[in-house]
């Protein structure tokens, strides 16, 4: 369960952080009128999102017979997750810096537009956050059917998110979001690595891929799967007392060189010329947007 509360945080914590720079952005810029557009699109967005991830399950459920056809679908889900998992984090470990300049200037220019275009903006920067939350969750809780624990993890880590945002926002607490999400990375990383292992098992399963009874260890003797130790690495990362030989493959082809490449220390850029660097590129590059919990306050 603590692998579905961790993808709730995180993924709630960047909605949540977009949505307060957005707001920050109105309220300082006097256009306070404008808000019932943001929170109608952030409502559309949750919305649509809770119906993906009940479509997704539907799907699986009902709509597929077949046992062969149900794995076959699970694998397919499982390898989208791993995809928008690895993009999500490789792409908030870039973007962190800039991005509350980035929605600052698309709200501007949305204003311009009307009150549509306003909603329309809150709605796609939130919606990514919520289709990803669904598909992810729907990869990570797999083999928990009937068990409503991983759905009250994800809604506790998604709770969590929204105290922090809203105690950021009001400069209540401050922490180091590089850190957290660079902790809270490295960590989704090796869940990642485990739905794809599950979603290899599932392409197994299926007939799709062989070596269904291949196994490339077996240490259940030192790994009872009934201990609470055992549960815990399986419901987090999925790591199993007997994989096959393809699950293992899978696993460490996936986590050692993804781990390798996020922790990698990022290059640091070439000191921008006097005659090209404008304001706002220098507050980029000297770290204004580097805490997007202080984001809001600049806006």
């Amino acid at each position: 369960m603590f692998a579905t509360y961790l993808i709730g945080l995180r993924e709630g914590l960047e909605a949540t952080l977009v949505v307060s720079i957005l707001v920050a952005f109105l309220v300082k810029s006097q256009r306070r009128d404008r808000l019932p557009q943001v929170w109608a699109g952030v409502g559309l967005a949750v919305a649509l999102s809770v119906l993906f991830g009940w479509l997704i399950e539907y799907t699986s459920t009902s709509l597929l017979s077949r046992s062969e056809d149900r794995e076959l679908f699970e694998a397919i889900t499982s390898v989208a997750a791993v995809v928008f998992v690895t993009w999500m984090i490789f792409w908030m470990r870039r973007a962190a810096r800039t991005i509350g300049g980035e929605l600052r200037g698309k709200l501007t220019e949305a204003l311009a537009v009307g009150s549509l275009a306003v909603a329309g903006m809150a709605f796609l920067a939130v919606i990514r956050e919520g289709l990803e939350t669904a598909l992810i969750f729907y990869s990570a809780a797999q083999g928990a059917a009937g068990d409503s624990g991983p759905l009250l993890a994800l809604i506790g880590g998604i709770v969590t998110a929204v105290v922090l945002g809203v105690l950021l926002y009001a400069s209540a607490l401050r922490i180091n979001l590089s850190k957290f999400f660079t902790w809270t990375g490295a960590l989704l990383i090796l869940v990642a690595a485990g739905i794809l292992k599950y979603g290899v098992h599932d392409f197994q399963e299926a007939g799709v891929l062989p070596g269904l009874n291949d196994l490339a260890f077996d240490i259940t003797g030192a790994l009872d799967p009934s201990t609470w130790y055992a549960a815990l690495l399986a419901g987090m990362f999925n790591v199993t007392p007997a994989p096959t030989v393809l699950e293992t493959i899978a696993w460490v082809a996936y986590a050692v060189p993804v781990l390798l490449l996020f922790l990698r220390p990022a290059r640091p850029k070439p000191a921008p010329t006097a005659t090209t660097t404008t304001v706002t590129e220098r507050g980029a590059d000297t770290g204004a947007e580097a805490e997007p919990a202080s984001a809001p306050q600049r806006a």
